[in-house]
Formats: C-alpha cells, sequence, structure tokens
C-alpha cells in the first residue's frame, strides 16, 4: 500500500470514529501522531484536505467522502459504522495510525499548493476566465508566496471578477465572510475606517459617545487567528483609489510576507478595546488582492514602499479562441459577429497603444464585449451596435477628450460595414 493511500485509510477511520463531521484540521488532529513526513509547502491541514478532494474529484460516486461546505467532511452512510472488530487490526485510533505511516516514508504524490489549488482554477476556467491554466497557476502560487498581489491593468480586463475568483481558489471552495471579504478605497477612506479608530454609537442625534472600532483589516486578522488553518482573503477594489501608506499606517510594515510573525507584531496608533497597547502581527493565513486601473489619470502612483509588499500581474484584452468559444457556446452570440467584433476591437487597441497620450493602459478590455446574459432570440450585431453607443462611444470621448472628432472616428469605424 503507497503511503498516500495509507493517509487515506487514517482519515477514513478518523471520520469513522466521530458522529459528526469533522473539519480537516480536526482530521489532521486525530491522525497527527508527530512529524510524520516533510509537507515541502503544503501545510499538513491542507494536505489533509487535498486528499480527500483528489478522492471525491477522481473517484465520483465510489469515493468514501462527503463535503458539506466550510472544510467539513464525513463518510457515506453506507461507509459508516464499519465492523470495528473486522477492522481493528489496522484501525485502532490514532495511537495506531504510526503502523500505517513511518517518519523517513517516501510519498509517491505528495500534494503541494499548486495541487492544492488546482480543483479552483477548473472552476474559474469553466465560469468564462480567458487566461491559460499555466497563467492561472503562476499567478496564484505567486500569490501563496507573497502573501499580497494587485491584478492591475486596463478598464474591462476583469480585474474585480477575476479577483473574487482567485480568492475562492487560494481558500478551497465558495467562500463567504469571514474568509472572504471586499472593500473598496476612496480618497475619503483612511486608517480609522480600515484598521481601527474612534466611532460613534448610541443615537444618531449625535448625542451618543465614541468607542474604538476595528476595521475590517483588523476584523480579518482576527478571523485568520482564529482559524490558523484556513486561509483568509481580502479583496481591495480600486486600490489606488485611496492612500495606502495613510490607510494601513504601521500594518504597511507587518503587510510583508517576511514579518507574518508574532516576533514582527507592532503596537498601533490605538489601543484595544480595554485600554492596553497589545501588539499585532499579520498572520501567514490572510492574504491580500488588490485591483487597479491603469488607465485613471486622476490616480497618483502607489507609494513606493507599498508597492514594495505587493507582486503586481499585467492583465490585458484577452480576445482570441476562448472568449470565441465562450460567447458563442455559453452567451450564444453569432460566431461571424464575434470574429468580427475580436477584429474590430483588436483594430482599435492598436490604434491606442499607437497614441503616444494614452498607450497599452488605455486599451480596451474584453468585458464590454462579453454579453452578461444569453444573446439567445437577440441580434448579436444590433447588441454589439449598443454596446459601441452607450460605452464605447463614451469611453473613447474620455480618451480623446481633446480631439472629439479623432473620438467620433474611432467609434464609427467600429461599426463601419456592420
Amino acid at each position: 500500500m503507497s503511503p498516500l493511500n495509507s493517509w487515506k485509510e487514517a482519515i477514513v477511520a478518523a471520520l469513522d470514529n466521530s458522529a459528526t463531521p469533522l473539519h480537516y484540521r480536526e482530521i489532521w488532529e486525530a491522525v497527527n501522531t508527530g512529524s510524520l513526513y516533510e509537507t515541502k509547502g503544503a501545510t499538513p491541514e491542507n494536505t489533509i484536505n487535498y486528499i480527500i478532494n483528489k478522492s471525491i474529484k477522481e473517484e465520483g460516486d465510489t469515493t468514501p467522502f462527503v463535503f458539506h461546505g466550510g472544510g467539513l467532511y464525513s463518510l457515506k452512510r453506507d461507509m459508516s459504522k464499519r465492523n470495528k472488530e473486522e477492522d481493528r487490526s489496522v484501525f485502532a485510533g490514532p495511537d495506531n495510525f504510526k503502523n500505517l505511516i513511518r517518519p523517513g516514508d517516501e510519498i509517491d504524490h505528495l500534494p503541494s499548493d499548486k495541487e492544492t489549488i488546482a480543483f479552483g482554477i477548473d472552476n474559474i476556467l469553466a465560469d468564462g476566465c480567458f487566461l491559460s491554466r499555466s497563467e492561472l497557476e503562476r499567478i496564484l502560487l505567486r500569490l501563496i508566496d507573497k502573501k499580497n498581489l494587485i491584478l492591475q491593468g486596463p478598464p474591462g480586463t476583469g480585474k474585480t471578477w477575476l479577483a473574487r475568483r482567485l480568492a475562492k481558489a487560494l481558500i478551497g471552495h465558495d467562500a463567504q465572510e469571514p474568509q472572504l471579504r471586499s472593500v473598496q478605497f476612496h480618497p475619503n477612506l483612511s486608517y480609522e475606517d480600515v484598521v481601527r479608530g474612534w466611532r460613534p454609537t448610541g443615537s444618531v442625534q449625535g448625542s451618543g459617545t465614541l468607542t474604538l472600532h476595528d476595521g475590517v483589516f483588523l476584523q480579518m486578522v482576527s478571523a485568520a487567528l482564529a482559524a490558523p488553518a484556513q486561509r483568509h482573503v481580502l479583496v481591495i477594489e480600486e486600490i489606488n483609489r485611496g492612500n495606502p501608506a495613510q490607510i494601513f499606517g504601521e500594518l504597511l510594515t507587518l503587510l510583508e510576507a517576511g514579518k507574518r510573525t508574532p516576533r514582527d507584531a507592532m503596537q498601533l496608533g490605538y489601543p484595544d478595546a480595554d485600554g492596553v497597547h497589545r501588539p499585532v502581527h499579520v498572520p501567514e493565513n490572510l492574504f491580500v488582492i488588490g485591483t487597479m486601473n491603469t488607465a485613471d489619470r486622476s490616480l497618483a502612483l502607489v507609494d513606493l514602499a507599498f508597492r514594495r509588499r505587493f507582486a503586481f500581474i499585467n492583465l490585458e484584452p484577452s480576445l482570441g479562441e476562448p472568449w470565441r468559444t465562450w460567447v458563442v457556446n455559453q452567451k450564444q452570440m453569432e460566431e461571424s459577429a464575434a470574429r468580427e467584433i475580436e477584429q474590430r476591437l483588436e483594430r482599435l487597441n492598436a490604434t491606442i497603444s499607437a497614441d503616444s497620450r494614452l498607450g497599452q493602459a488605455f486599451c480596451i478590455g474584453h468585458s464590454y464585449v462579453t454579453p452578461h446574459q444569453s444573446l439567445e432570440g437577440r441580434s448579436s450585431r444590433d447588441w454589439f451596435a449598443e454596446v459601441v453607443a452607450s460605452e464605447l462611444k463614451p469611453l473613447l470621448q474620455e480618451y480623446w477628450f481633446d480631439a472629439p472628432e479623432r473620438a467620433a472616428r474611432e467609434a464609427e469605424r467600429l461599426l463601419e460595414g456592420w
């Protein structure tokens, strides 16, 4: 029996000994009898999660496991309540698990971070992502390594759409609060909003008192510390619309991947609610994904100290065969219309890229020409004409605000002979 299969049998035994579903961290605690093997980048808890998901995905109806959401698993009814006398020689509880896997055993297919996120990438691709599998893997592994990542690109390249799906892939399921939360930065956002500050309570007429309030980031820090076996992700939309250095304050230092330990903890500008200044650190299992529009002239460059703590991924318009296949098969766009729309938008983006006042940062993304609803029963050509009139033409007028005739000409070219 291979060591990996031995782990599977140990997991079955742990679940069989429980009357209720177990979280994969609880399964690990039941199975673990010490340092059984080197995890090589995957935490032991996530290794348990990987082995169960691998069984569910590859074995289908024959898998013994049932997923209940939130990292909880149990055995199928017909697999539980095993004959304990028959199995006692192998499954005698955690003390006997060391007979299945011994220190130094070589696992034939040791799960890695890359493998634990593979099933999440399947979901992203099925939802209509036009990046390649290898590119998605690269982005997720970069996020795991750096802890903080920003998706940047022109409008319509699916930054927000991708950020939330990357978060769910990283977490391993369709996560909600407290594991996944979103916030949008804007010019009025402050340290007191995101980290900690005094906020009014009581009467809305202003007669209430002020209390210390933890913002969304500290709330996520607390949630991540309370569940160290689970990944938590904060998605920050339009991260450069605020002042990140001012908003994060001293936590800007603690965001760094190499300072995610208690020994690097720092005191905040505000004490805890009881008045005590307790040091705070950002845990390893809290990740930040930001989005940034590169075409907004009103936004200043991101502070260099802040930039150093993030990996930056450039997203570009993703037109091509994956996009055409999706809009034709999933959104019922006429195939001939899809090909012409792709050609016309690529021609426009080439013009924008060649303009010294604009450049690639202002190219128009595929989201503009990807229908949100099915076009079945509608004319694909009429739909595109509406998109040009109500979305693309106003955007071009903004781009060439000092050359309105140029904007009008490029809008007309989109529908020439249409």
